[in-house]
């Protein structure tokens, strides 16, 4: 009897050691950066020059991710934008300067990343009929990863002899950089209607991503191309439509979808209330509806991913609950308030 648990618990334990190496080899050899849902409030997350393009002067963004419930210890993600834009020059140009701030935890080994992302946004002017703007961004800083190894049972623990991994560092960190360019400009005499595109290469440094610190092991690159056209459908609404598609070695990703605002409120130049309801497909993998309120200075966004992919057969159907609140405010100084064009969206 004893010895019929003993081989179990041995077998047990070399099964967790190969789930655990096969993690390691996916996870930590080729894995893919964080993301989110609601990537329209993750601006520097998607690109470096899309920060400062919103009608205001200051934009802080708290976005957080609770996903995949029915698994024990899924992803718990979080993350804080800060962007403050200034006009610089005598011209019509601006420049903006932001914070990216992350962190990510999954698994029982308590697998933590956290990131933290100075950036930099120049808007070149190319028009002084209308809003019309190129804009060039830079953001890098510092990653840490860690994992706790005391959660981490493997055959060799079991044998009495340690862990069994004795190069494995329980954290690592580096440092990570990316680009981007975008451009942005007014559909028409309505600065209200306007559109943008870009594109951004990330990790360009390629920083090792190893925790066995192998100099082989480096993060993939990854392109990601954004672009969105907001423009009015009435007096007192509009529409959003927004798109993203990213590639970070052998993985894509491509996300669109649309909003519909209703403005609430007798002036619909200054509403009381916007209530925006739309949804986003993420191919071959979910539906995610939204529903985001606007009261100014404040919006609060909610949005649940609905999973269609082979994965709803292990995740029931359950994606991502994802909530953001977001503030735009003006300074009091340098403000672009009384600016007859800036960059917006």
């Amino acid at each position: 009897m004893k010895k019929s648990k003993l081989k179990q618990g041995r077998q047990c334990a070399i099964t967790t050691t190969m789930i655990v190496a096969m993690c390691c080899c996916f996870n930590w050899g080729h894995s893919q950066d964080i993301h989110f849902s609601q990537f329209f409030n993750t601006p520097m997350l998607r690109n470096p020059s899309l920060a400062g393009i919103f009608t205001g002067d200051i934009r802080v963004q708290g976005v957080y991710r609770d996903q995949w419930n029915s698994i024990t210890n899924a992803y718990r993600t979080g993350g804080v934008d800060a962007e403050f834009k200034r006009p610089i020059g005598k011209a019509e140009d601006f420049i903006t300067i932001g914070m990216q701030a992350l962190y990510d935890k999954a698994g029982s080994a308590g697998w933590t990343s956290v990131h933290l992302m100075p950036a930099l946004n120049y808007h070149k002017s190319l028009s002084n009929q209308k809003n019309s703007y190129l804009s060039l961004g830079f953001m890098g800083g510092m990653v840490q990863r860690r994992i706790d190894r005391s959660k981490i049972t493997t055959n060799t623990q079991y044998d009495g002899g340690g862990d069994g991994e004795p190069n494995l560092q329980p954290q690592y960190t580096y440092l990570d950089g990316s680009v981007g360019m975008s451009y942005n400009a007014s559909l028409n005499e309505n600065p209200e209607n306007n559109f943008y595109i870009g594109a951004a290469y990330h990790h360009f440094n390629r920083p090792k991503n190893s925790f066995y610190r192998n100099p082989n092991i480096e993060l993939n690159a990854k392109w990601v191309y954004s672009g969105g056209i907001r423009f009015n459908v009435a007096d007192q609404a509009y529409m959003t439509v927004l798109g993203d598609y990213s590639r970070q070695g052998s993985f894509s990703e491509a996300v669109i979808g649309a909003m519909y605002g209703l403005k609430l409120g007798e002036d619909y130049d200054h509403p009381d209330y916007t209530v925006h309801l739309g949804t986003f497909f993420r191919w071959n993998d979910a539906l995610v509806p939204v529903i985001k309120l606007d009261y100014n200075p404040f919006s609060v966004a909610l949005s649940y991913d609905v999973n269609v992919s082979n994965l709803k057969l292990s995740s029931y159907g359950r994606g991502g609950f994802e909530l953001s609140v977001t503030y735009i405010g003006w300074s009091k100084r340098s403000s672009s308030v009384d600016a007859m064009f800036c960059p917006r969206f």
